[in-house]
């Protein structure tokens, strides 16, 4: 028999695995061959004689699976600094650059910014949506991280909803969903299956009841899931109640969205009645702690999460640190709650930033662990830092005191992307002064 030939052996780690079965590996030793974990545990029981391409000695880092980040808009990265103090999504809000205004070569640019700005911090797959996604997508793709993205759907026209006008018209849903549906026939699955499409409803006030049916008929149709903003705002559940006499949740339930394949960003507004209805019907909340506290308001997630919702993490417009993330979003419950709860620890916020997201993204079967035979994504932080030392507990640690910016090396697919804190598949200087340059020229068009 001959001995096993790895492609990547990692040892000497901490792995904090999201996995209840063996949450923590001391002195780790991980064996990748092509894009799967073949081996997870101590090198004494490795097989005899195996042999590894590449060896790493990584001493003193803690490994986590990659983050998995379902709600991000990596173009909005033009309005930071600036969306967080609005008090209001920049789609609804007068002055300031709009999807609408960008240009396709301003979207590729703001675009592999905020992706390389997650992958950087560990995210190993971001779930995108905005504009150009057409032209979005395979540029964030080739930066070696998994994407899904999609268009925004919507029939209204966006220019006039700054100025309190919701106008629907057909020919801008039918639009948008061709463009959508082209997109998912593209990338799909594509990629050596590292991209993929889910629909991405604007939300119930941009949507009119009947491109909202058709949006559900067509994703069980193509088999598609759908992510779309609920409850985000006030003014979303008055326009909503006004036009169609529900409230968010109630309409996305009466037109077949509400079910366990909906990923659905920030749930802020919603009554009892419809965190029961939410929670019964399995939907993902995209937990997005630390922006809406910044706009003053929290998600009920320890009541959605008791009625049966699945809570996931996003990070939506905000700066892409997911450890910071799993931080508000324990800090968020915790307040609502009152106490240090039992069911929400630093356990818990990890689940909520890797297996829970998979699972969201209908990839809970093999991604979002790290245990033999799942994919090989993976983030290693690098605890010899002063404030990730001493650590006893190595995964409250993280949680608790650990950032992106600790984030050493990012694997996806079995490949290092991410190596010694910089990319390794493009410039990062130069994918930064893109985005500066696109940011700029927006900016000035919208206050010209």
């Amino acid at each position: 028999m001959h001995p096993v030939a790895y492609d990547l052996l990692i040892t000497g780690a901490t792995v904090l695995t999201a996995d209840p079965a063996r949450p923590i590996v001391h002195d780790a030793t991980i064996a990748i061959s092509g894009n799967r974990l073949a081996f997870v545990g101590r090198a004494a029981d490795l097989p005899a004689g195996a042999t590894a391409r590449e060896t790493r000695r990584l001493d003193g880092r803690v490994i986590v699976p990659g983050y998995v980040n379902v709600h991000t808009h990596a173009i909005l990265s033009m309005v930071r600094g600036v969306a967080e103090d609005l008090g209001f999504a920049p789609a609804y809000t007068p002055g300031i650059p709009h999807g609408h205004d960008v240009r396709p070569d301003e979207a590729i640019a703001l675009a592999r910014l905020g992706a390389m700005e997650a992958m950087l911090f560990g995210s190993t797959l971001i779930n995108d949506s905005y504009v150009h996604a057409d032209l979005t997508l395979g540029a964030m793709a080739e930066l070696g991280l998994r994407v899904y993205a999609c268009g925004r759907l919507h029939d209204v026209d966006f220019s006039g909803v700054a100025d309190g006008r919701w106008e629907h018209h057909t020919s801008i849903g039918e639009r948008t969903l061709d463009d959508a549906l082209r997109l998912a026939d593209r990338w799909h699955g594509a990629a050596d299956g590292r991209t993929g499409v889910q629909l991405a409803v604007h939300a119930p006030d941009t949507c009119s009841d009947a491109f909202l049916k058709l949006i559900a008929k067509v994703a069980h149709e193509r088999d598609l899931g759908v992510t779309a903003h609920l409850a985000q705002s006030r003014t979303e559940v008055a326009q909503v109640l006004r036009r169609s006499g529900k409230t968010p949740a109630q309409l996305l339930d009466s037109v077949g969205l509400l079910d366990s394949r909906l990923v659905a960003a920030h749930c802020l507004f919603l009554d009892p009645a419809d965190i029961a209805r939410v929670g019964r019907a399995g939907i993902t909340v995209a937990h997005i702690p630390k922006g809406n506290a910044t706009g003053g308001t929290m998600a009920p997630t320890p009541a959605l999460r008791a009625a049966g919702a699945r809570i996931a993490l996003g990070t939506d417009n905000m700066h892409a640190d997911m450890t910071e993330v799993m931080r508000w979003a324990l800090a968020i419950a915790r307040i609502q709650l009152g106490e240090v709860a039992g069911d929400w620890q630093p356990a818990d916020a990890l689940a909520m930033a890797t297996s829970n997201g998979a699972a969201a993204m209908g990839l809970g079967d093999r991604l979002g662990r790290v245990a033999e035979g799942w994919l090989a994504d993976l983030a290693v932080f690098d605890f010899r830092r002063a404030h990730l030392t001493p650590h006893p507990n190595p995964l409250g640690t993280l949680v608790h005191t650990g950032v992106g910016r600790d984030v050493e090396m990012v694997i996806v697919d079995g490949r290092i992307v991410v190596d010694d804190g910089r990319p390794t598949l493009c410039d990062a200087q130069q994918v930064i002064e893109a985005g500066n340059r696109a940011a700029k020229q927006l900016w000035a068009r919208a206050t010209a």
